[in-house]
């Protein structure tokens, strides 16, 4: 049977296995929303106040789910404002599939109304874009496009699609996809890994975010205990191995705990697995690969080499390939690496307990009180952030949803809501600043006409806190422009949008707050708590030095 191109699209989603899609409509996709329309009762659509806010929902969607997050957007505007969301996809490998309209071929570069070279404006920040010029390329195109997402090192795909082929008709479903061509990868050193793994004496395994999209937690997790070897994770990792198990020593760069960046500092051999060692996450690339072998385990042969040498490089599936090392790898045991470590935890923390202040800390542990392990948490961007890699005990995998490489101001309430929706519209929970939350508030819409159970934790400090610790440290407490002297009410703001809001100035207020909220399981609250301005995050290496200028405390 024919087909009109739009509703070739509908059901090649479906076909794929997608259940729900985000976006916001236009003149340049109406025929594809109107075929959304015909098919409400086999796919859901989620409108959201703004496409920035609708691609970081897919975003979310798909980390949470491990499915592939689909977003619409129309031409033009509509279009451009998927770019940041479609950037910080790209950087943090998640699966998404973007579909934009644009205007009919015939009409293309003729600066027609609303018209856009999406193709070349997102081409730096895809894996993959298509536009589909001609009908008989559609369903191939789609079938691609999913692929491409999903597979590999996964990532952002934006198919545009012109109106003509929107509206022209043709038979569904004879489109085949041809074999992937085989590509060359590294030679696989498996003796020489394996003899390093059994030769080593401080052996420690850096986690990333790739353990988590090859769904290895197990292998990495049985990896860890046949070695008898510590666990540090990057921002990604976060939720790869539970808080709870006794070698997880948390997360390590910049803002890492000192026990897990001295442990992988001082080791001989060093396991990455699924990392890309952005600068954060090394500090002084001279210092950061002394005195050990690296065996760096990535899928993108690109990543291996790129910012650390590896002595050894292993490309190929993470899950794979610790698979097939454990088939070789008996139980070890090194108990002079154990007490070492055990006397790294003993360094002082960077802060003495400030047991009952109203400080993140204890803000963001009182709130974890409250949630399930399998809730899902997002964050913006800035110190909340890291305070919640910290101090927020994870335990299940792809509950953190957080931007870690592009680092977007905003991305929270809109993975928010994502994630909420992948997680069966169970209570989901979002960190967040009043700077980061200002720049996507009017989520809070969708959040509400959704009838989705987000709590909001502001950790209201009323300046930009992370950017403000810098001018602090680095430049001379010359504070320029990052005292926001704003005057909104959070609270009033909620209710205005249809939540209850909250505000909070000590735990025991949070405390009652937080029983208030679980009285309605299904209802949205917003909870403004006031910290001071100068709460800051440590530990905190400085930009480009190693963990031997590691600054613990203020």
């Amino acid at each position: 049977m024919k087909l009109k191109g739009a509703r070739i699209l509908i059901e090649e989603l479906i076909h794929q296995g997608v259940s729900t899609v985000f976006g916001y409509p236009g003149g340049a996709v109406l025929d594809i929303y109107d075929e959304l329309y015909k098919c409400a009762d086999r796919i859901d659509h989620v409108i959201t106040a703004h496409e920035q806010g609708a691609c970081h929902a897919a975003d979310g969607y798909a980390r949470a789910s491990g499915k592939v997050g689909v977003v619409i957007a129309t031409s033009g505007p509509g279009a451009t404002n998927l770019v940041t969301g479609i950037a910080n996809a790209n950087l943090d490998s998640v699966p998404l599939v973007a579909i934009t309209g644009n205007v009919a071929v015939s009409a293309l570069g003729r600066d027609s109304f609303q018209e856009v070279d999406i193709v070349g404006i997102t081409q730096p920040v895809v894996k993959h874009n298509f536009m589909v010029r001609d009908i008989t390329e559609l369903e191939q195109t789609i079938k691609e496009a999913f692929r491409l997402a999903n597979s590999g090192r996964k990532g952002p795909v934006l198919i545009d699609i012109p109106k003509n082929v929107q509206i022209a008709e043709l038979e569904y479903g004879d489109a085949v996809l041809p074999a992937r061509a085989v590509k060359p990868v590294l030679e696989y050193r498996r003796q020489e890994i394996l003899e390093a793994i059994w030769n080593c004496k401080r052996p420690f395994i850096y986690c990333g975010g790739g353990v988590i999209s090859a769904e290895a937690e197990a292998e990495l997790l049985e990896l860890s205990k046949r070695l008898n070897a510590p666990v540090g994770l990057s921002m990604m990792g976060r939720t790869a191995v539970p808080d709870s198990y006794p070698l997880n020593l948390g997360m390590t760069g910049m803002h890492g705990s000192y026990t897990a960046n001295k442990a992988q500092t001082d080791c001989d051999l060093e396991i990455a697995v699924g990392v890309r060692f952005s600068d954060r996450a090394t500090g002084d690339i001279s210092e950061y690969a002394k005195k050990k072998t690296v065996i760096h385990i990535d899928i993108d042969k690109s990543e291996l080499g790129k910012n650390v040498s590896p002595n050894l490089r292993v490309q190929g599936n993470v899950k794979e390939i610790m698979a097939d090392l454990l088939l070789d790898i008996p139980q070890q045991s090194h108990p002079s690496w154990m007490r070492q470590i055990e006397e790294y935890k003993k360094v002082p923390a960077s802060e003495p307990p400030r047991t009952g202040e109203f400080i993140p800390k204890n803000i963001i542990e009182t709130v974890r009180k409250t949630a399930k392990d399998s809730t899902v948490v997002a964050t913006d961007v800035g110190q909340h952030q890291i305070w919640t890699c910290q101090y927020y005990d994870f335990e299940k995998p792809r509950t953190l949803l957080t931007s870690g490489g592009l680092g977007t101001m905003g991305y929270g309430l809109g993975a928010a809501v994502g994630g909420c929706i992948a997680n069966r519209r169970e209570r989901t929970i979002l960190f967040t600043s009043e700077g980061s939350f200002a720049m996507n508030c009017n989520e809070l819409c969708t959040v509400v006409s959704q009838e989705l159970p987000i709590t909001i934790v502001i950790l209201h400090n009323g300046v930009l806190g992370m950017v403000r610790q810098w001018q602090g440290i680095f430049y001379g407490q010359r504070y320029s422009q990052t005292t926001l002297n704003r005057k909104t009410d959070f609270v009033k703001l909620a209710e205005a949008y249809g939540l209850r809001g909250f505000r909070a100035s000590s735990i025991d207020e949070l405390e009652a707050v937080l029983q208030e909220t679980e009285k309605d399981p299904k209802g949205a609250y917003l909870i403004d708590c006031l910290i001071d301005k100068d709460e800051k995050v440590f530990p905190m290496i400085p930009p480009g030095r190693s963990v031997k200028d590691i600054i613990l405390r203020d």
